[in-house]
């Protein structure tokens, strides 16, 4: 009986515990999820007490696993960038040597040049001087930009075969070729910039000029030892200011569309400035044939100017520079062979005395001397119908009908053109009459450069004027005469003036250009000629 007790007191407990296990387990709250590395639903630290076996046997720990970190792909390793080629010079001389006897890269260059380059290489044994390992040098491809704006300097950049700037040349016979064409470029511009790219006399016979070309061999030892060769081409062009003011004239030109026969005109301009002396003086005569006037020029400022007259387009005043040696004061006139045969000559063959023999009565009409090497000799004597005049002088005393006038200015030129006086001043701003310019009022230009060469004063120069003998008076310090021909020059204000265009020399009508650039334009008006504007060259020029 007890037995039976025991047992089923045993499974009382057992129930309740059970029970009681259940409770607990339900009343447990669920614990919210976490960041850690699981998730852990633990029993509270404060259960209801129990046996201490059973709540060991009733705590339970379950620990939810989270997903597995995934490991961060490692950064790509970030690939250097190659370090650029470091430029390596070239002996390539040999190699350039004989590049210099290719006919393709020697065309269209002028002798001197081809001879200076075969000079400057012959002795040089150095690196080239444009041509690297990796390309084209710094200095090479300053050259070339530089040449690339020879159109801003009123040059013609697609003149010049270069390479681009950023060429690179392939083994020793490319690069001496890439340098020898650079080479040849560089004397081009040189001589272009200084106006040796044309011959003034093949333009017209009126230009006695010589361009003022740098010796190429020192262009090249120049421009290699130049640490900016750009800067050194840039400065081969001229100085003189009035170019300048061209340059600057053609720059604005181009950038606001201007008619081609304006940008021509400035173009031509600058060149014929290009063919001037580098230097004109610190003081000179200046005569403008298209504008018809004579200027003084003290310092760069304008002293004196007065009209003139200048030779007709069938015998026109020759352009040339030439220094002053002495002025005549009432001077006798050597006439020129074809004045004789044409006016005088005729008369002395045709008119017969009443006493027989030649009237040389238009000898006595012109104060004409007749002279034979050098004396003077009886003309009754002589037989015009077969004289030979070319052994013979006629000299005309001073006086009025002396187209040389009171004062003449001499200055040795190969077409013995000299200034003079003049005795007809209603043809002062013509073109008329023979190729010597005459000056209104040459005693007061006289009276100027005597004044600064002598110290003489103006009193002085009238008295010898009045004297009416024939009296040369030396220079002691020569002073240059710049007969030239400008037809468009820039005032103080930055204007162009325009003059006219007295023997056509300009040649600015572009039609033939025009047509072969683009096709005419259906309804467009012809362009209208421009007209002269009066203006002073010598007021702006330096």
């Amino acid at each position: 009986m007890r037995r039976r007790s025991s047992v089923a007191i045993l499974g009382v407990a057992g129930i309740c515990i059970l029970v009681a296990v259940a409770a607990v387990l339900f009343a447990v709250p669920k614990q919210p999820e976490t960041a850690d590395s699981g998730i852990t639903v633990a029993i509270p630290d404060n259960p209801p007490a129990l046996p201490a076996t059973e709540a060991q046997e009733a705590e339970h720990t379950f620990a939810v696993p989270s997903p597995e970190p995934q490991e961060e792909a490692p950064a790509p390793e970030e690939t250097a960038a190659p370090e650029p080629a470091v430029p390596e010079k070239l002996q390539i001389a040999d190699e350039i040597r004989l590049k210099l006897n290719d006919p393709t890269l020697r065309k269209g260059s002028h002798a001197d040049d081809v001879a200076a380059l075969e000079k400057f290489y012959a002795q040089y044994n150095g690196p080239a001087l444009w041509v690297t390992s990796t390309g084209l040098s710094p200095e090479a491809q300053a050259i070339l930009r530089e040449i690339a704006k020879a159109d801003e300097w009123g040059l013609d950049a697609s003149a010049f075969v270069v390479p681009p700037p950023q060429f690179k040349p392939e083994g020793a016979e490319d690069q001496a070729a890439t340098e020898v064409a650079i080479d040849f470029a560089i004397l081009k511009y040189a001589r272009d910039a200084r106006g040796g790219g044309v011959d003034p006399s093949a333009v017209s016979k009126v230009f006695v000029q010589t361009p003022p070309v740098r010796d190429p061999e020192t262009v090249l030892t120049e421009i290699a030892a130049s640490a900016t060769p750009d800067a050194y081409l840039r400065d081969l062009h001229p100085k003189h200011e009035q170019f300048e003011r061209l340059h600057q004239a053609l720059l604005k030109a181009q950038a606001s569309g201007a008619k081609p026969e304006d940008i021509k005109r400035l173009v031509v301009n600058m060149q014929r400035w290009r063919w001037m002396p580098e230097t004109l003086g610190a003081s000179y005569v200046w005569l403008n044939i298209p504008e018809f006037m004579v200027h003084v020029i003290k310092d760069g400022k304008t002293v004196e100017s007065e009209k003139a007259v200048v030779g007709a387009s069938n015998s026109p005043t020759p352009v040339l520079s030439a220094d002053l040696k002495s002025i005549v004061f009432n001077p006798e006139r050597t006439v020129p062979l074809s004045v004789i045969r044409q006016d005088v000559l005729p008369a002395l063959k045709k008119g017969r005395s009443w006493f027989g023999g030649s009237d040389t009565s238009v000898l006595e009409r012109y104060q004409l001397t007749v002279k034979y090497k050098g004396k003077p000799i009886d003309p009754d004597k002589i037989d015009w119908d077969k004289a030979n005049l070319a052994n013979l002088t006629f000299v005309q005393a001073p006086g009025p009908t002396n187209i040389l006038g009171k004062v003449q200015f001499l200055y040795p030129n190969p077409r013995n053109v000299y200034m003079h006086d003049t005795i007809l001043p209603a043809q002062l701003g013509h073109a008329v009459g023979q190729q010597e310019p005459s000056v209104a009022n040459p005693d007061k230009i006289a009276g100027l450069l005597l004044a600064d060469d002598k110290g003489w004063n103006k009193a002085k120069v009238d008295k010898l004027i009045a004297d009416g003998k024939t009296v040369e008076v030396k220079i002691d310090k020569p002073i240059p005469v710049h007969m030239t021909y400008f037809t468009a020059v820039v005032d103080d204000q930055g204007q162009v003036k325009t003059f006219d265009d007295v023997y056509k020399l300009d040649k600015l009508d572009m039609r033939d250009d025009a047509a072969a650039a683009s096709p005419p334009v259906a309804g467009s008006a012809p362009i209208p000629s421009r007209k002269p504007i009066n203006g002073s060259l010598a007021a702006t020029a330096q």
